[in-house]
C-alpha cells in the first residue's frame, strides 16, 4: 500500500512517477523497498491517467453528512438521507481502481 501512496504523493506534487522516485519516497518513510513491487506498480501505472482514476474513486460522502447536519442545526428533522452510490457509479469506480493494479 505504501507504494500506491508514494505514487499518489508524487502525482500530487507533479513529479514523475518512476521507479527511482517511488523508491525514494518509500525509503524516506523508513520502510524497506521491494524493487519488484516498485517495478510492478510503475509498470501498471504506465497507461493510467491518475487524475481520472482519482475522480472515479468512490468518496465517503455519507460519513460527512451527519456532521454537516449537526453544524447546520441538529434540531431540525432530516428531510432526505444521503443516497448510497448507484451500481453504475460503483462499477465505474471499480474500473478506475482496477486500472491502477493492472
Amino acid at each position: 500500500m505504501e507504494y500506491v501512496y508514494a505514487a499518489l504523493m508524487l502525482h500530487k506534487l507533479e513529479k514523475e512517477v518512476n521507479e527511482a522516485n517511488v523508491a525514494s519516497v518509500v525509503k524516506a518513510t523508513g520502510a524497506e523497498v521491494n524493487e519488484a513491487q516498485v517495478k510492478a506498480l510503475v509498470a501498471s501505472l504506465a497507461d493510467v491517467n491518475i487524475e481520472e482514476a482519482i475522480k472515479a474513486a468512490p468518496v465517503a460522502v455519507a460519513a460527512a453528512a451527519p456532521a454537516a447536519d449537526a453544524a447546520a442545526g441538529g434540531d431540525e428533522k432530516k428531510e432526505k438521507k444521503a443516497e448510497p452510490p448507484s451500481e453504475k457509479q460503483e462499477e465505474a469506480a471499480m474500473e478506475g481502481l482496477s486500472s491502477l493494479f493492472g
